[in-house]
């Protein structure tokens, strides 16, 4: 069933420390459908990316789990790929080799060489990169490798495309021009996307739901915002949408009124 794609059941995360184990996570529940892009906002330490990581199989949950396509999660594996903030470039390889490296992890003794060539290619064009093939990392912007790193990760034809910040150190106008491109490789492929944003303007411009989490520690889900608005999605259009920033002032008053959990709210 399209509903049982990707589900968090009760999800709890301990991690030891001197004075004994920190909760970082507790009971969280979340059911994403195939071809969703779902937004994680929240203050700094509630928990964005250890979901994201539990999610990745780069933590394993104390208790609770995760189910993708009926089998569990519980470690790294390539149909969930993760995009951070920093692009992870190899500097000494070219843009093309890059993306080379993930594709024969993947395909290798499945694809032959000239289609392995034209698969990385095609992911390069997808991220209109395909004029820097030969292009070694220093040789290209901050934005440029991002979208390399895009590239990567679609390469590899994950279920599930796990972005952690993937544009929170670009400039204003590079990380508009990143959010086109996603939504058009979102529109075209129809890839499950968990992004996590401190923007939230970035947040309600990409989504189909925004997940806010409360602060921690014992950060769980505090409310589920359903984003919609027709797509595609023009950032323009939608700045004098009343809809828009009715959407957008629902995630800020969470933020800044009820990001605490609803007992501990005065």
């Amino acid at each position: 069933m399209q509903n049982e794609h990707l589900v968090l059941t009760e999800v709890t995360i301990d991690f030891p420390t001197d004075s004994g184990p920190f909760r970082a996570l507790d009971k969280v529940n979340l059911n994403i459908k195939k071809g969703e892009f779902v937004s994680l906002i929240g203050h700094s330490g509630c928990g964005k990316s250890t979901v994201l990581n539990i999610v990745a199989g780069l933590h394993q949950a104390t208790e609770g789990g995760v189910i993708l396509d009926g089998r569990e999660v519980n470690e790294p594996g390539p149909e969930r790929a993760v995009v951070f903030q920093n692009h992870s470039l190899l500097p000494w390889l070219t843009t093309f080799q890059n993306v080379e490296l993930a594709v024969d992890q993947i395909f290798k003794g499945r694809k032959t060489k000239a289609e392995i060539k034209d698969w990385i290619e095609h992911n390069l064009e997808l991220v209109h990169m395909s004029h820097a093939l030969n292009k070694l990392p220093a040789e290209i912007s901050g934005g440029m490798k991002q979208r390399v790193g895009i590239a990567r990760a679609l390469a590899m034809q994950p279920k599930v495309l796990l972005m952690d910040e993937p544009f929170g150190a670009l400039d204003a106008l590079t990380r508009a021009h990143l959010q086109n491109s996603l939504m058009e490789i979102q529109e075209t492929l129809g890839n499950t996307v968990i992004m996590i944003t401190h923007d939230v303007d970035e947040a309600v411009l990409l989504s189909d739901r925004i997940i806010m989490m409360t602060n921690g520690p014992s950060a769980t889900i505090g409310e589920i915002l359903t984003i919609d608005l027709d797509r595609p999605r023009n950032r323009i259009k939608l700045a004098d949408d009343p809809h828009y920033n009715h959407l957008r002032s629902e995630v800020l008053r969470f933020l800044y009124e009820r990001h605490a959990l609803p007992e501990k709210v005065a």
